[in-house]
């Protein structure tokens, strides 16, 4: 197979394995003040994420990375263009990563407050900016052969909002899902009953986004040409209407599997529009960047192939092992006896 596409599916499964990992802590993030009604049970919340949410972070590395070594000159001009985004980007995980660790670190609740709203915004940037990144890449940034003519602020356009919007209400739903599996009590139930609510209104964004998505991209197109593709959006959608019925039964664990498959086919789906570009062009065709433009040489994605297909696999393995030493539910007891719980 072309080397090309190979690693362009690769680039995709690595951003919708990230953003289905990666959703549910941004997701239970911002909820975490709605959902803990006590010091402990946002705790609990924190606590339910905190073994693994780190280690997430490797596939967001593991995705720029490879767009890095198989598509440098996307890398270079996507960083260049969107370096303040990118930054605000860098900055919001930062300072997540840091809440998570300072918060349990006094008693006082003025300052687990302030790291409490701090976790709840950081977790909303990355959320609300990922969106806002696929959806101006979906359709297209002002670019041409004398460089990039866009702004911060351009990327705020109405298109560009619903597809943040979407991000933020699919993680919403995935960690309210993520939260009741994962607590016991009457925070469990919470997190069910607020993931039956968000389930309106993620539906509302959704179809909202796919008509706007016809009218403001070229994602259809390659649907239009090879209609064998409308399963990931086929499989999107039945997976969204699958977690609100499995809510209807309250099996929560199957719920949040329907929502991880959902995620995964709305990143799927919107990979798939793009193909060949990786970022096309709103105003010069010739301009946009592809999978064939923008690669690195036949000999470097020959190697990377090999490195990529040794060390995957070990790295899903690994994920696998961490996720089933940490599978039990957390409890506000179990929480209060560790001294080293966030």
């Amino acid at each position: 197979m072309d080397l090309h596409i190979v690693w362009f599916v690769l680039w995709g499964v690595l951003w919708a394995v990230y953003f289905m990992l990666d959703g549910f802590v941004l997701g239970a993030g911002m909820l975490h003040r709605v959902l803990g009604k006590t010091d402990i049970e946002r705790r609990v919340v924190i606590n339910s994420f905190g073994p693994v949410w780190d280690g997430n972070e490797v596939w967001l590395i593991t995705a720029g990375g490879a767009t890095f070594a198989a598509f440098p000159t996307t890398y270079a001009l996507m960083f260049s263009y969107l370096y303040t985004p990118l930054l605000l980007l860098l900055f919001a995980l930062i300072v997540r990563g840091v809440s998570f660790e300072f918060r349990s670190k006094e008693e006082g609740a003025t300052w687990r407050g302030c790291w409490d709203w701090a976790i709840v915004l950081s977790s909303f940037v990355p959320a609300l900016l990922f969106g806002v990144a696929f959806g101006n890449i979906f359709a297209g940034l002002p670019m041409d052969k004398a460089g990039y003519h866009g702004s911060l602020v351009a990327l705020l356009n109405p298109y560009g909002i619903v597809s943040g919007l979407l991000f933020v209400m699919l993680f919403l739903e995935h960690g309210a899902l993520y939260v009741a599996v994962k607590s016991t009590g009457d925070l469990s139930r919470r997190a069910e009953s607020l993931a039956r609510t968000l389930w309106v209104p993620l539906l509302v964004v959704a179809v909202a986004f796919l008509a706007y998505t016809n009218f403001a991209t070229k994602l259809y197109d390659n649907y239009l040409k090879a209609p064998v593709f409308l399963v990931a959006p086929l499989i999107a959608v039945a997976a969204l209407v699958g977690v609100r019925l499995l809510l209807g039964t309250g099996n929560t664990l199957a719920a949040f599997a329907a929502s991880c498959v959902t995620i995964l086919g709305v990143v799927g789906t919107g990979v798939i529009g793009l193909f060949p570009n990786l970022i096309p062009s709103s105003m010069d065709a010739l301009s946009s960047l592809t999978i064939y433009n923008s690669s690195s040489s036949e000999y470097t994605l020959q190697i990377m192939t090999g490195v990529a297909f040794t060390f995957v696999p070990v790295v899903i393995l690994y994920k696998i092992w961490v996720y089933r030493i940490f599978r039990g539910r957390v409890t506000a007891e179990a929480v209060a006896a560790d001294h080293e719980a966030y």
